[in-house]
């Protein structure tokens, strides 16, 4: 089998590169390990489908730390609203919350059916459960790779789009990487990205499935507050997850590698001590006969509001006529930083929602995501050495170098 572009890795990044290579005229072959493709793409924002984000290209490639500006380039040619464009244009509808991007309705399956339709519309070969085993290498290019199938497929152009680790029951197993060491290029070391956190309490599991809003989480290290952040957090069986803790997952196993790291939670944040007894004051005096565990209810859900009246010394039959001051005061405090955790570590890649590490920046030309090394060779996803935040950011960054890998792979094949 011969092609103008060979596509290794069914995921959001291949499927975009294929579409985009194909699209440009190219004889397009993907290549994928599992029965079917985008498996990972289905499990995106809890299955719904968190396409992109709406900021500026500036702002959004800040978000991947001071890897970003390798972004700038590839995100003048294909970035959030060219993204937007093309989804669209091809019949998805798209909605907005608070600048992340879904389909209208809520489900990755329709993202995926519409990017299986493409790759059938502009006659893509689709080959799944078929791995890539093996490279062959001439003068500085690559000739063909063997699949596990012992078949050989040649083509002109490659791009190496296979994911990283996280989720390896989705097939990302980062077996490819030693494929990519093989024929010459650095992989920076892989590390789970955006993953929960297991923490020493036993208590999180009676708080399980309970989401918080606008807490602020310092992470303290030393008896020294070393960073604080405010979002969305959800206590699990294991410890914490939800947005905010997969964002600081990175920041939080870097300090662990220097030592022991605490957790402290302040379910009132960016309110000072004042203004949330003031706030709380209100709530009480609005329910007066009421017992103060179903006023907290106004705030919090009834379990978690037994947890904070417990750990605060309070009694659950307390009324907020009989409270005392100091009461009050023990509320206040636990609520606005009483909550801590000892943390035992990172989850896992199987965890992980996405990888850090990857194919070096440094051997990859940001303009057109070809190999500096390899003539014939380019590389999309998750697969480079880049990782943002949750919302919609390492998706994007899969769409665009997908397609920009797509469109310059196939410019001159013929």
């Amino acid at each position: 089998m011969e092609y103008d572009v060979v596509v290794i890795g069914g995921g959001p990044a291949g499927m975009m590169a294929a579409v985009s290579s194909a699209q440009s005229g190219a004889k397009t072959v993907l290549i994928e390990k599992n029965p079917k493709l985008g498996v990972k793409l289905l499990m995106t924002g809890g299955g719904r489908c968190n396409l992109t984000h709406i900021e500026s290209i500036r702002d959004f490639c800040s978000k991947f730390g001071k890897e970003g500006d390798f972004l700038l380039s590839p995100f003048s040619v294909f970035g959030v609203k060219e993204t937007m464009e093309f989804f669209e244009n091809f019949g998805l509808e798209l909605k907005e919350e608070k600048g992340k991007v879904f389909p209208s309705s809520e489900k990755a399956k329709d993202v995926l059916n519409l990017l299986v339709s493409l790759l059938k519309k502009n006659k893509v070969d689709i080959l799944t459960s078929l791995e890539v085993k093996d490279v062959k290498m001439e003068g500085n290019g690559i000739s063909s790779v063997f699949l596990s199938n012992k078949k050989e497929v040649r083509g002109k152009r490659y791009i190496i789009s296979v994911g990283g680790k996280s989720y390896p029951v989705t097939g990302s197993t980062g077996e490819m990487f030693n494929l990519i060491k093989k024929i010459g290029h650095k992989v920076t070391e892989l590390k789970p990205a955006l993953t929960p956190i297991e923490t020493k309490e036993p208590w999180t599991k009676n708080l399980q499935g309970i989401s918080l809003d606008n807490v602020s989480v310092s992470l303290m290290q030393g008896g020294k507050k070393v960073k604080e952040e405010k979002g969305e957090i959800l206590f699990t069986h294991f410890g914490l997850s939800g947005p905010l803790i997969l964002n600081m997952s990175r920041s939080i196993g870097d300090l662990l590698s220097k030592g022991k790291v605490k957790i402290v939670l302040d379910l009132f944040g960016g309110k000072k001590i004042e203004e949330s007894d003031k706030y709380l004051q209100r709530i009480f005096n609005k329910n007066r006969n009421k017992h103060v565990l179903k006023c907290l209810g106004d705030i919090y859900t009834e379990k978690l509001s037994a947890f904070i009246m417990n750990f605060s010394g309070v009694s659950l039959k307390r009324k907020p006529k009989d409270l005392a001051k100091e009461e009050r005061e023990r509320l206040i405090k636990f609520i606005k930083g009483g909550i801590e955790l000892n943390i035992i570590g990172l989850l896992g890649f199987d965890r992980a929602m996405a990888t850090h590490g990857g194919v070096s920046l440094k051997e990859i030309d940001s303009k057109t995501m070809k190999s500096k090394l390899i003539n014939n060779l380019y590389f999309a996803g998750e697969a480079i050495d880049l990782d943002g935040p949750s919302g919609g950011y390492n998706l994007q960054m899969c769409w665009t170098t997908g397609y920009v890998a797509g469109q310059n792979s196939a410019s001159g094949v013929k």
